[in-house]
């Protein structure tokens, strides 16, 4: 199953979706900027082998549901992202903030 919704941080918009797979699920916070993801995301192909690409992406481990994404510590982001203000360390909802597009 696959479920796409829109969750607000702060009144701004962003787009959650999981993807429900035999015993884990995927789980990305997006907007047109950049992306929070679970562990499933590979940032060190992100920062090194697609570095010209200028992904805006970090990862959380050990996250089951979009809001526990949105709270836990992000644990490794890439390298495009740090020059959006993105560390390891800060919640997803903080990283998320720091590229927000204000809703019309």
């Amino acid at each position: 199953m696959i479920s796409i919704k829109p969750v607000f941080i702060e009144e701004v918009p962003f787009t959650a979706i999981r993807v429900e797979l035999p015993k884990t699920n995927l789980l990305i916070v997006s907007n047109d900027t950049g992306y929070i993801m679970c562990g499933a995301l590979d940032v060190d192909l992100l920062s090194e082998k697609l570095a010209d690409r200028k992904v805006v992406a970090a990862r959380a481990v050990g996250v089951k549901t979009i809001e526990q994404l949105l709270d836990a510590p992000l644990e490794k982001v890439t390298n495009a992202s740090r020059e959006k203000g993105w560390q390891v360390g800060m919640t997803g909802k903080e990283a998320l903030l720091k590229i927000a597009e204000p809703a019309d």
